[in-house]
Formats: structure tokens, C-alpha cells, sequence
């Protein structure tokens, strides 16, 4: 059993940031891809950013120059730093760990970008 559990969110200003972290614990040997996604009320989830076990990264348009996802392999951890952020960020923000070809979600976490 894989555990993915997210934090860091909250509600900030338009034009802060805000650091997300994403822990997965449980029978683990090694993680391939862990990826953000977010949902926003009434849309459909989204992919935001993914990073790969060897470091490579892929971003969604709308957040290049602004996110950036990194993890550390020996906590199973991912982090996505998103800096200023705008109100159209606001969603909840899901985290995805590939192991062994299957995909395992955290509950999500919720950010909010007041204007």
C-alpha cells in the first residue's frame, strides 16, 4: 500500500507564493514520475507540472516561469514552488506517484489567490 499525502497550501494574495510538498510513504522501492495536477470549481482536473525519477521536468504553458517542481528521491517527496501566483491558480492541488505502472493520488490540497 502507497500513501500520498500533500500540504502547503493555503490562501495568499495575488502575486505570493506558496511552496506545495507531496510525501509517499508504504511499500516503496522506487518511484518513476511524480506529477501536480489542480482542479478548479466547475473544470476539469488539469496537469500542472511532472518530474521524472532522473529529473526531467514538463510544465503546463500557463505556469512556466512562475512553478517549479523538484523532489528528493530519498524522502519520496516532491515540491512544487509557484510563485506569483494569480487568481486563476486557485484549484486543488493533487499530487500523482507512478510506481510499478500504477498511479497513486494524494486527497489534495487547497490553494486560494485572492485578488
Amino acid at each position: 500500500q502507497v500513501q500520498v499525502v500533500e500540504s502547503g497550501g493555503g490562501l495568499v494574495q495575488t502575486g505570493g507564493s506558496l511552496r506545495l510538498s507531496c510525501a509517499c510513504s508504504g511499500r516503496i522501492f522506487s518511484i518513476n514520475t511524480m506529477a501536480w495536477y489542480r482542479q478548479a470549481p466547475g473544470k476539469q482536473r488539469e496537469f500542472v507540472a511532472d518530474i521524472t525519477a532522473g529529473g526531467k521536468t514538463n510544465y503546463l504553458d500557463s505556469v512556466k516561469g512562475r512553478v517549479t517542481i523538484s523532489r528528493d528521491n530519498a524522502k519520496n517527496t516532491v515540491y512544487l514552488q509557484m510563485i506569483s501566483l494569480k487568481p486563476e491558480d486557485t484549484a486543488v492541488y493533487y499530487c500523482k506517484a507512478v510506481l510499478n505502472r500504477l498511479e497513486y493520488w494524494g486527497q489534495g490540497t487547497q490553494v486560494t489567490v485572492s485578488s
